[in-house]
């Protein structure tokens, strides 16, 4: 395969490039290479998307979603691997549903399926999960996703023990006594609505307990999901202090604020909530400033009755694997946040490296996994387009710039717009 003209986001920046394919590598990256192939004139090519924070949901919740339907929705969004929390029924803790979701990925075959091991039975909190059984089964990290593991010395056990693997613990941090039944952020639109708000600070508290169990341990710590600026603060103020720490944050906490549940769409409930503009650009400048690493979807497809109740009866989450490329090119580039080599980084290269991945920047010798897209197309979003089986967005109607024209993951075209 020869992609011929395109706009080639590299390491050192935007140059017009070909590229040359030979199996499932780049052989070849050069002015002008000779041969017939794809036409990306006017296209930019960037190293295929990595999400490190999904929800397939298979095994167990396949009405919602399932791996298949994952697979389909991630090669649209641009994603050439992604990475499965272990929140399923049962849950991801032991070998055997490790096993089945790494090679239930394959069966499918579009993109690259990881799956992340629990890491206490159950995601109960208490024992630790069977990690090194999942590590040869292929997981590629740890986490609890949904809840925080709150006993603080089963926590550093299992931060220890993760080591000795070489896996990282993402963190969900949640001070659930805190959130107290709390469906939205508090402050201005919580009390204008009435909804029952969750405070910064039962997000801060756990936060700031990884970050000392990093630095008293001397290990790598990841937090999920960014949302407040207080949390990007302490975050920064770790990296400076050498602590291994990174950290991830997702398209609504940086584009839009909790005014959007002030139209009690259910679609709008996420954990951690969507907060305020204060949070909102704080987490602009920690993406601008390299304080949050990575941009991830969290990917939460629900079934239409899990979100057609009552707000406070809802499931939180958010289907945004399909509009999340779209949002980093509106949102962080067209507004001058980010440059291209930066949302690569974000979005490919970082990930990568965080998890120890193969793939997240266009080089010889590199898998060839690519994202070939349009950034001057926009579209408007209809979920009844998607093809995940998750509609559930807040976001109907918006209109975005930046669109998935072909993504090729190991040398082979897995999808193409129609």
């Amino acid at each position: 395969m020869i992609i011929k003209n395109g706009n080639v986001v590299l390491r050192d920046g935007v140059k017009k490039q070909d590229i040359r394919i030979e199996g499932n590598v780049i052989a070849e990256i050069a002015d002008h290479i000779e041969g017939e192939g794809i036409d990306a004139a006017g296209l930019t090519v960037f190293p295929g998307l990595i999400d490190m924070h999904v929800h397939f949901r298979e095994p167990g919740y396949e009405y919602k979603e399932d791996i298949e339907s994952g697979s389909r929705a991630a090669v649209k969004g641009g994603f050439t691997q992604v990475c499965c929390m272990p929140n399923t029924s049962p849950v991801c803790d032991n070998a055997a549903v490790a096993y089945f979701i790494r090679h239930r990925g394959e069966d499918v075959g579009l993109v690259k399926v990881h799956p992340i091991g629990a890491i206490t039975k159950g995601e109960n909190g208490e024992q630790l999960a069977d990690i090194g059984g999942m590590k040869k089964q292929g997981v590629v990290a740890l986490s609890d996703d949904g809840k925080s593991v709150a006993n603080s010395k089963v926590m550093r056990f299992a931060m220890e023990y993760a080591s000795n693997f070489g896996l990282t613990c993402l963190c969900h941090c949640e001070d659930k006594e805190l959130v107290d039944g709390g469906v939205v952020n508090e402050g201005y639109s919580s009390t204008l609505t009435g909804l029952k708000g969750i405070p910064r600070a039962a997000e801060d508290i756990m936060i700031a307990r990884d970050i000392c169990l990093a630095q008293s341990l001397d290990l790598p710590v990841h937090i999920c999901h960014v949302s407040t600026y207080s949390g990007v603060q302490l975050i920064r103020a770790a990296k400076q202090n050498g602590v291994k720490v990174t950290a991830e944050t997702c398209p609504h906490y940086y584009a839009v604020t909790d005014s959007i549940i002030e139209s009690f769409d259910s679609n709008t409930k996420v954990n951690p909530p969507i907060r305020e503009e204060i949070d909102r650009l704080a987490i602009v400048e920690g993406l601008k400033d390299g304080t949050l690493d990575c941009i991830v979807t969290d990917h939460a497809p629900h079934h239409v009755n899990d979100k057609n109740v009552e707000y406070n009866m809802a499931a939180f989450g958010i289907s945004g694997i399909e509009t999340s490329f779209s949002f980093a090119i509106t949102y962080l580039y067209r507004t001058g946040a980010l440059t291209l080599c930066e949302i690569a980084d974000k979005m490919s290269g970082a990930p990568a490296r965080i998890l120890g991945l193969e793939g997240g920047e266009i080089a010889v010798g590199k898998a060839a996994d690519l994202t070939i897209a349009n950034l001057e197309e926009s579209y408007v979003v209809d979920s009844e387009k998607f093809v995940s089986k998750g509609k559930n967005t807040p976001f109907n109607g918006y209109e975005l710039y930046g669109v998935v024209k072909y993504t090729v993951v190991d040398g082979k075209i897995k999808y193409r717009e129609a």
